[in-house]
């Protein structure tokens, strides 16, 4: 019988198997891989004052390069600080904040803490880490002994002179309200200077900062956050009250500082007008500029004092808190660390001149090499003398610019101005609990 030889038997493919694994497989590794590709990166809310966007706009940038899963949404608000402050408070009684990282001034603290809107921060860093900023803007940043906001820019009250006519006169520059009284009417007499003294005495918030430091020299207070006693009607704050009026009624200061704040002044004295002038820290970039008619012939001095007192200067400055209602808390926080570590502050400060938080920055070789006065500033910013921090501060300060306006115009006497404001803020500090003490 012949023998058939069968062709060998080839292993037959199955397509559609194949095809169903490979998708399989692909399904599995689309499931490791999905998430990573899908996951939207968080995105946190910061409003912030319209001229300061351009500042830290390259900052954020930077912080969101190194941090690929967190993104920075700025809002621009509107220049006035008080605006700002309303879009925060409405924001926030409105219910859930779309807000997550809260740009707070120093004196918003105590009323955004007590309300309960911004995060405690205390147990988030560390004493050592506090220790490297400026005190003053560390107090400012806590309420009843607890952290709320981290300083990224300070801010505090001077005293600029013209260091050319004192110099040409042979006169050191004064320490105590009395010499520079002396000095302005002598200056004034013999025809150096129009006005010897320009201060900020409108109505609004920068006559509270002014006065607090005047009020300080003078060996005064204003109201005692512990104990909520008001010192107003004492006899210091009537001395720091005639002081002022006296200015204007010897021809020191001009009749119409009733009515000027930081830019009149600043205005005035750049344009050669006054022998000294309270201001805050950016008029030396501006008095410095080309075009200005002391640029070159101007220094700095801390706040004066009464004799035999020791005065302050009233701080300001800015800082970051976080949100009650932020969903992402942990990420808020890590771009505060960032934004306000101390080599990010000395980038911002190269690029913008304005003031560190951190201590060592005023004496840093490439700041000061830039802006040779830090370390005379630094001396201005470790006497604070601070508004209280209290959480009615903005109903206190306005009682306080009220009566302060009355005083200065002959509306009131100074006794009886202060005697009305102390009245005033007791009653409204009256129904509140001193804090208990920890």
């Amino acid at each position: 019988m012949q023998k058939i030889n069968f062709p060998p038997r080839r292993r037959q493919k199955h397509p559609r198997l194949l095809g169903l694994c490979t998708v399989t497989l692909a399904a599995v590794l689309l499931s490791f891989i999905q998430p990573a590709l899908t996951q939207q990166p968080v995105t946190l809310t910061m409003l912030m004052q319209g001229q300061d966007i351009a500042n830290w706009k390259p900052f954020i940038k930077e912080f969101e390069q190194k941090n690929r899963d967190i993104r920075i949404n700025l809002i621009e608000g509107p220049f006035d600080t008080n605006l700002v402050e309303n879009l925060y408070t409405s924001a926030f009684l409105l219910g859930d904040s779309p807000y997550d990282i809260i740009n707070m001034d120093i004196v918003w603290v105590p009323k955004f803490a007590a309300a309960g809107w911004v995060r405690d921060l205390t147990d988030r860093i560390s004493p050592e880490q506090l220790s490297k900023f400026i005190q003053g803007n560390v107090e400012g940043g806590q309420y009843r002994g607890r952290l709320y906001r981290i300083p990224h820019a300070s801010d505090a009250g001077m005293l600029y002179y013209r260091k050319d006519i004192l110099e040409q006169a042979g006169i050191p520059a004064p320490k105590t309200f009395e010499e520079m009284a002396k000095i302005s009417q002598n200056l004034q007499k013999q025809g150096k200077v129009t006005w010897g003294y320009l201060w900020q005495g409108k109505q609004y918030e920068g006559v509270s900062a002014m006065f607090v430091e005047v009020l300080s020299g003078f060996g005064g207070f204003w109201a005692n956050p512990q104990t909520f006693e008001v010192g107003l009607d004492k006899p210091e704050a009537i001395k720091a009250v005639e002081f002022l009026k006296n200015t204007i009624a010897s021809g020191i200061s001009p009749p119409g500082v009733t009515t000027y704040g930081e830019e009149e002044t600043r205005l005035l004295f750049q344009n050669g007008k006054a022998l000294f002038l309270r201001n805050w820290p950016y008029v030396w970039k501006l008095a410095n500029a080309q075009g200005s008619k002391v640029k070159g012939k101007i220094a700095i001095e801390p706040m004066l004092s009464s004799t035999g007192k020791t005065g302050g200067s009233c701080l300001g400055g800015w800082g970051w808190g976080i949100s009650k209602t932020s969903k992402h808390p942990e990420q808020a926080w890590k771009a505060i660390k960032y934004l306000t570590s101390e080599e990010t502050q000395r980038k911002f400060i190269l690029e913008t001149g304005l003031i560190p938080s951190y201590k060592s920055l005023f004496t840093n070789k490439a700041i000061v090499a830039k802006y040779p006065h830090y370390p005379q500033l630094l001396k201005v910013v470790e006497k604070p003398a601070l508004r209280p921090p209290i959480a009615q501060y903005a109903q206190a300060s306005d009682i306080l610019q009220r009566y302060l306006s009355s005083a200065f115009t002959g509306r009131m006497s100074s006794e009886e101005a202060m005697k009305a404001a102390a009245s005033e803020t007791r009653n409204l500090l009256g129904s509140l609990k001193p804090p208990k003490a920890s």
